[in-house]
């Protein structure tokens, strides 16, 4: 799994790229955000563990019967585990980036407050 891990974190997708991007000010904040991050048998996106938030971010495969069942099921499983998921598209992530930074920064500022 950390293999997989560590391949996927040296080759993001575009969108990928873009997000952690976003996330550093973040990052360089007082949260600790790790890419392809192995969760259980699952590598989330990006991953705050202090605040307990994945973040997924969703390409085309993502929209087929069996990307959909996918992750649903480590859905379930992350959300067991205590974790709140947040999921974009590519395209939310390359052409709304504010609006998805804003929808992270709610999340972080609801786990802080919780």
């Amino acid at each position: 799994m950390s293999q997989l891990a560590k391949k996927l974190r040296q080759s993001p997708t575009p969108a990928e790229a873009r997000l952690w991007q976003l996330l550093f000010p973040l990052r360089s904040g007082a949260y600790h955000f790790r890419k392809q991050a192995p969760i259980g048998p699952y590598i989330a996106d990006f991953a705050c563990h202090h605040a307990r938030l994945v973040i997924e971010v969703d390409g085309d495969s993502h929209f087929t019967p069996a990307g959909l069942h996918r992750d649903a099921a480590r859905d379930r499983f992350l959300t067991g585990e205590g974790y709140k998921i947040l999921h974009f598209t590519n395209t939310d992530v390359l052409e709304n980036p504010d609006g998805v930074y804003s929808t992270i920064l709610a999340a972080l500022e609801t786990a802080h407050a919780g």
